[in-house]
């Protein structure tokens, strides 16, 4: 088994707790009851909800900057809850490389989403991996006019 497979049971972990508003451990003994999954992978999937769950506003802050014009509730359960755990790896799990968080989510999303979810994973969770600090921070969308605002001051 693979990480993959650990991530699409926390998928399947923070829907129910989204969508029935399960309590997070009832929703992780629901989804591996019957698991023969390794505890390794286990122990992953249990990291990521659980990690998103306790970074949910901050990451849920960062979706709603970069989704403009679209509010969270608005945004279909499994893509908002592929985008709140990649961002969620993105942002808070050093040993796991940015590539692998953004790709994953977006295969995730081809696989259990809609139509058009793969795209809109992929622009969502694009944006920050360009620049994942400044997103975490809340300075994305302000740097520039910073960094104007000082090349203005430098040039007088």
């Amino acid at each position: 088994m693979s990480r993959r497979e650990g991530r699409q049971i926390a998928m399947q972990i923070l829907f129910q707790i989204e969508v029935g508003g399960i309590d997070p451990e009832e929703a992780f003994k629901n989804t591996v009851a019957d698991s023969t999954c390794p505890v390794p992978i286990m122990e992953f999937a249990r990291q990521l909800v659980f990690g998103t769950l306790g970074h949910l506003k901050e990451i849920d802050r960062v979706i709603s900057e970069i989704s403009k014009g679209w509010r969270l509730d608005r945004i279909a359960n499994v893509d908002k809850t592929l985008i709140r755990m990649a961002l969620y790896e993105i942002f808070y799990e050093d040993n796991i490389p940015l590539n692998v968080s953004a790709n994953e989510a977006i295969e995730l999303a081809k696989i259990f989403g809609g139509e058009e979810s793969g795209k809109f994973v992929n622009g969502i969770i694009g944006k920050v991996v360009q620049k994942p600090d400044e997103y975490l921070t809340g300075g994305a969308e302000e740097k520039p006019a910073v960094v104007e605002e000082t090349q203005a001051i430098e040039s007088v």
